[in-house]
């Protein structure tokens, strides 16, 4: 078994900045695809952005140019820079990835961190 675990949610003012970073541990192997999503009252959970084990990123539309993905694969831990923040990236931020252990290749939820954004 793994777990992941979020921190750096936080409120902040239209146009600040939030680090969120995101660390797996347990039973890992080896680290595939991951991503932070996020769910805004009212809608569904959407990927936000993605990373591969190469480095290899994916944004959505509307984070382009505000947000940046990284990962330290040596600390199993992926970040998301996010800058000129906007009252809709109001949500609740949820770390994603594939962990492949052993014998299994299993795709884990963090438990969701809060980023609130007041005009």
């Amino acid at each position: 078994q793994a777990q992941l675990v979020e921190s750096g949610g936080g409120f902040v003012q239209a146009g600040g900045s939030l680090r969120l970073s995101c660390a797996a541990s347990g039973r890992i192997r080896s680290i595939n695809d991951m991503g932070w999503y996020r769910q805004s009252p009212g809608k569904q959970r959407e990927l936000v952005a993605a990373i591969t084990s190469g480095g290899s990123t994916n944004y959505a539309d509307s984070v382009k140019g505000r947000f940046t993905i990284s990962r330290d694969n040596a600390k199993n831990t992926v970040y998301l820079e996010m800058n000129s923040l906007k009252p809709e990236d109001t949500g609740v931020y949820y770390c994603n990835a594939d962990i492949r252990s052993k014998f299994t290749l299993i795709n884990y939820w963090g438990q969701g961190t809060q980023v609130t954004v007041s005009s």
